[in-house]
């Protein structure tokens, strides 16, 4: 359970709630009237975007419906941030067309009866993720978890990067306690120290460690985290209008440079103030996680190896009941539209 990062797992998750208000289509693809004598619209549907991101200035300045009525096409930006299990519910259920997550929680999803596929990726957060502990904890090293509380959520980002830290430091897994929680239910619990650490990614350590007094015990560059950021396109969607996916592809790679280069420019898009802002005591440690983070890119050889390590380590921590097959569910984003997927 994610462009630069921050931007990225604030923008590209829905809601299960929020979802089911987004109502389906026949097809999937929503057209909107082209009026006489013009081409109907393919309508898009993402997550709202947030308040931080290039997505975000793509909804403000009106660049991504510009970029996207080259391929007859437009956004609806709809549903809120949240975890990726919904999200891919709704792909399959035909009430989003597009949502990124981690390759983590995507490999959980794909045990199920996914309705999607995997058509981007954004390597690994290094600095962004991991396992904090509060500053004054007496937890100083991953081998002083045994016997302790560690927050996750279950089945993605968060429960990976504990797992990932477990076995490269050779502790048991069954000596650390896991209690699952709600990402955006954790923060109270553990600034309480009713859990002694808490595994998540950038969009929560981020104002942890900038207002609660937290650091990271390690994170995901020192456990070897090879947990990439994926974007995932509903079947039909890919399927009917791959020029309209091509051309999306196209604006995260060009957009998520611009991003990398200048990091400070894309925060607090629509507001500076209010629980969606990112606040001046955030705004060093956004950047620097912004600014070491990766442009979206098509899915290689290399990534492909990379994903189904994930899927080993997870079929062998029974956080999946077997082993997950990623590569029938990937998309070659520069031969799509061309029969080769």
């Amino acid at each position: 359970m994610k462009t630069p990062r921050l931007a990225l797992a604030a923008t590209a998750l829905l809601a299960s709630t929020a979802l089911a208000a987004c109502g389906s289509s026949a097809d999937g693809a929503k057209a909107a009237d082209g009026g006489a004598g013009g081409k109907a619209d393919v309508v898009l549907r993402l997550p709202d975007p947030g308040n931080n991101g290039f997505l975000a200035r793509g909804k403000k300045d009106g660049s991504l419906d510009k970029a996207l009525a080259a391929v007859h096409a437009k956004v609806a930006w709809t549903g809120s941030a949240g975890p990726f299990a919904p999200a891919a519910q709704a792909l399959s259920a035909d009430q989003l067309d597009i949502a990124q997550g981690s390759i983590t929680s995507a490999v959980a999803a794909l045990a199920q009866k996914p309705g999607f596929k995997l058509f981007a990726q954004t390597a690994p957060d290094g600095v962004g993720e991991g396992i904090l502990v509060r500053n004054d904890s007496p937890i100083k090293s991953v081998q002083d978890l045994v016997g302790r509380k560690v927050a996750v959520s279950q089945g993605g980002t968060s429960e990976y990067l504990l797992l990932k830290a477990l076995e490269k430091n050779g502790v048991p897994t069954d000596k650390v306690e896991r209690v699952y929680l709600r990402a955006d239910q954790t923060a109270g619990v553990f600034n309480s120290g009713q859990v002694d650490a808490w595994a998540t990614w950038n969009t929560f350590s981020t104002p942890t460690i900038a207002n609660a007094g937290a650091h990271f015990l390690v994170n995901g560059k020192e456990v070897g985290s090879d947990n990439y950021a994926v974007w995932a396109v509903r079947n039909g969607f890919a399927d009917k209008h791959p020029e309209v996916v091509k051309t999306f592809y196209t604006y995260l790679r060009e957009n998520g440079l611009k991003e990398k280069a200048d990091p400070a420019s894309y925060l607090n898009v629509f507001t500076d103030s209010g629980p969606t802002a990112v606040t001046p005591a955030e705004k060093d440690i956004a950047v620097n996680v912004s600014g070491q983070g990766a442009a979206a890119e098509a899915i290689s050889d290399a990534d492909t190896a990379r994903f189904g390590t994930v899927a080993r380590f997870f079929a062998d921590q029974k956080v999946t009941k077997q082993l997950v097959d990623v590569k029938p569910y990937l998309i070659d984003i520069n031969r799509l539209g061309d029969g080769a997927k």
